[in-house]
């Protein structure tokens, strides 16, 4: 009589049932299902699985599906608990599309549910193209969003709604050009100061089922092929569970461009032996040869497949599952949208406003709506996404939002990069025609920026002469001659800037009249922009990023020190500051209070601020919580956000706000990398925005701020 195999059993843990399932394969079987493509077998029932998805900000390249603001956008939302459940959306429409793909017998790339997002590493350079699919250039925001990701991609049932990933590790942010033989050299306080914080949040707290490996080098030993970074801190000092896998191709690079390998059977077993256990790429194709000749054993290649059968029982794929009757029809939905939408709202951020905006859509007869980015597409979707069902672009946005009187004029006034945009036609063939249209407006509206074919990652975008990195801060081609000349004109001018990066805008702020920064607002981001325009809502978003000033002298790209890097240690006064964004309104904080008079380590702090709505508008703000702690050599230069909190306001409403500070946030880092509880005291400053001189300049207010003995 047959007994049930105990892979099968649903009483034991999945990292047992893995260990008894992978011990019926052979070690041929084994090896093959370490690469990213992993082939089936039949006679234990095992399908054929693409374990490549994406779901950066939405189920990406694999059809239709909601397209969210890009990450970059839902930073600056700086609401964990609403991308949480953004989330869970994405969760909810992956396993909608896999359900119904597995029914189709589809398993092809993209069609998983081990989505290899959320990209938290830090933007740390605004030159870097993949800086728009992070979470902003702050360890303490990025923690606590990348955090708040994957708990909602990943879920709270039995199984696992979706595996998700925390990439790219570690102490990867640029250049793009150079990533496949880049080695960063970073300082102990830098790793663990700005690097590492969040991918330990992700391990730790939110149980993050996988992490990827980088594709450069981190004092010499390639990311992927790494024993300080993948054994020694991720699983023996963190305790990671999860499995490794590889960026895409990366372990290539071991043997054709760090060459601390000959062959690729010699990269394969450096990289399983330094914990690695999946490849995205072919380099594992050759673990068997690494195997014959006695570089890699056995029990290492079946650790690295329990791995992955682990993640796979734990996803429920053997077994029935809570997940496994989600409708394809909960994809795309309407509700789906009007989440994106939401998100599109809250992310825009109103860097200047002289009192022009809102715009009354009944006074205004004629609008002339100008610029490469006002019709496009591109903006909306920005990199690793989905398919729409329904796009709506700034243009058709605002088209769809004037009175049935007012006379919407449009032209592209020139291309988002080259000095024509007719090939035969001579240079800026498009400047009469955005020219003269202002000239007939009552208000023109600007729509200039980057999209993420000039921004993004190398070998998937077309600047190629910077593999999707900028080489400077400016506006690309002939946008600053056209924001001139429409400028000269002399009616006035909103600024619509779309990017996923900081630029360098200073003329625009000098002489617009007002500027939104859209980011890559998402499918639907046309709407939410045009309703922030005619004051439907208030813009409520903050910057996740540093814009910097013309004035400003970037540090050498390739250089990892931190020094005169984002708002904790730039050391000069930038354009728009980290933690900056305007509203319709004006909200006062007064009567700060702390629930302690001194703070011992492992405290925990409540704070309490009275925060009042002195306007007729409904509010959504930003209360920020910023540390400097003194006496002590190891402080970051400037202060350090340490908490934050998303709250609504009703018009001239005023209440009390409470908010939790860790002590830990506020402990500094040594030169040895040591994370410590140091210094005499703490200064705590509350307010809508940072404690520094340019944030008070550009919104007239100031913050709260209590002093707090430290105790040891």
């Amino acid at each position: 009589m047959s007994t049930r195999p105990k892979y099968l059993d649903k009483n034991l843990s999945a990292e047992e049932r893995a260990k008894d399932l992978v011990s019926h394969m052979t070690l041929e079987e084994k090896a093959a299902q370490l690469k990213y493509d992993a082939p089936a077998i039949e006679r234990l029932n095992i399908p054929f699985y693409n374990w490549w998805n994406e779901a950066l900000h939405g189920v990406a390249r694999g059809g239709t599906a909601t397209v969210f603001p890009q990450a970059i956008a839902l930073a600056a939302m700086f609401d964990d608990e609403f991308l949480k459940k953004i989330a869970d959306v994405i969760a909810t429409e992956g396993r909608a599309k896999y359900n119904m793909q597995r029914e189709n017998e589809d398993r092809d790339i993209y069609k998983g549910i081990t989505f290899w997002s959320p990209n938290i590493n830090i933007f740390r350079d605004p030159r870097w193209g993949r800086g728009h699919e992070t979470y902003g250039e702050d360890p303490y925001l990025t923690a606590r969003l990348g955090v708040a990701f994957v708990k909602g991609l990943q879920g709270d049932g039995e199984y696992l709604k979706a595996a998700a990933c925390a990439k790219h590790f570690a102490v990867h942010s640029g250049p793009e050009g150079e990533r496949h033989h880049f080695n960063a050299e970073v300082s102990d306080k830098d790793l663990w100061e700005t690097f590492l914080p969040a991918f330990e949040a992700l391990v730790k707290e939110a149980k993050v089922e996988s992490v990827m490996g980088a594709y450069n080098a981190v004092r010499g030993e390639p990311c992927c092929g790494n024993k300080t970074l993948l054994i020694d801190i991720l699983r023996e000092k963190w305790g990671f569970k999860g499995h490794v896998v590889s960026d895409c191709w990366a372990i290539r690079d071991f043997h054709t461009n760090y060459m601390v390998t000959k062959t690729p059977a010699e990269s394969a077993a450096l990289a399983i032996k330094s914990g690695c256990d999946l490849n995205c790429g072919n380099t594992y194709l050759h673990l068997l040869q690494a195997h014959k000749e006695g570089l890699v054993t056995e029990e290492e290649i079946t650790k690295s497949c329990e791995r992955l059968m682990t993640t796979r029982i734990k996803l429920g794929m053997f077994d029935e599952c809570e997940y496994d009757k989600i409708s394809y029809l909960e994809n795309d939905s309407k509700e789906h949208h009007e989440i994106a939408l939401m998100a599109a709202r809250k992310s825009v951020v109103l860097l200047k406003n002289d009192g022009i905006l809102p715009l009354d859509k009944n006074k205004i007869k004629t609008i002339a709506v100008i610029g490469p980015n006002a019709n496009s597409r591109e903006i909306l979707k920005a990199n690793y996404c989905g398919t729409a069902s329904k796009y709506i672009t700034l243009l058709e946005g605002i088209q769809n939002s004037v009175s049935e009187e007012t006379r919407v004029l449009y032209s592209e006034g020139c291309h988002l990069f080259k000095d024509r945009v007719e090939p035969l036609a001579l240079p800026n063939d498009r400047i009469s025609e955005a020219k003269a249209i202002a000239r007939l407006s009552d208000v023109v509206i600007l729509c200039l920026g980057l999209d993420a074919n000039l921004e993004g990652e190398e070998g998937d975008t077309g600047n190629s002469y910077a593999a999707g990195d900028k080489l400077d801060l400016n506006l690309p081609g002939l946008q600053q001659m056209l924001l001139e000349e429409i400028i000269k004109i002399g009616k006035p001018v909103i600024l619509l800037l779309s990017s996923g990066s900081a630029l360098a805008i200073d003329y625009a702020h000098e002489h617009c009249n007002a500027i939104l920064q859209t980011w890559y607002p998402g499918a639907l981001g046309g709407q939410a922009v045009a309703e922030l325009l005619f004051g439907k809502y208030s813009p409520s978003g903050k910057l996740p990023i540093t814009f910097y000033s013309q004035k400003n002298k970037l540090p050498d790209f390739s250089d990892y020190s931190m020094k005169n890097r984002t708002y904790r240690y730039i050391e000069e006064e930038p354009l728009y500051p980290f933690g900056y964004g305007l509203t319709y309104g004006k909200v006062e904080l007064s009567n700060l209070k702390v629930d302690k008079v001194q703070i011992r380590e492992n405290d925990i702090i409540t704070i309490s601020v009275d925060v009042e709505n002195q306007s007729d508008w409904e509010l959504e703000e930003v209360i920020q919580v910023y540390a400097k702690v003194t006496g002590t050599e190891y402080e970051v230069l400037n202060h350090k956000l340490c908490a934050f909190k998303r709250i609504k306001l009703e018009k001239a409403e005023k209440r009390t706000v409470s908010l939790e500070l860790k002590a830990e946030n506020i402990k500094v880092v040594d030169y040895h990398g040591n994370r410590i509880f140091d210094g005499d005291k703490v200064i705590l400053f509350v307010g809508t925005s940072q404690p520094d001189k340019r944030s008070k300049a550009l919104t007239g207010q100031e913050v709260c701020q209590i002093e707090l003995p430290l105790l040891k």
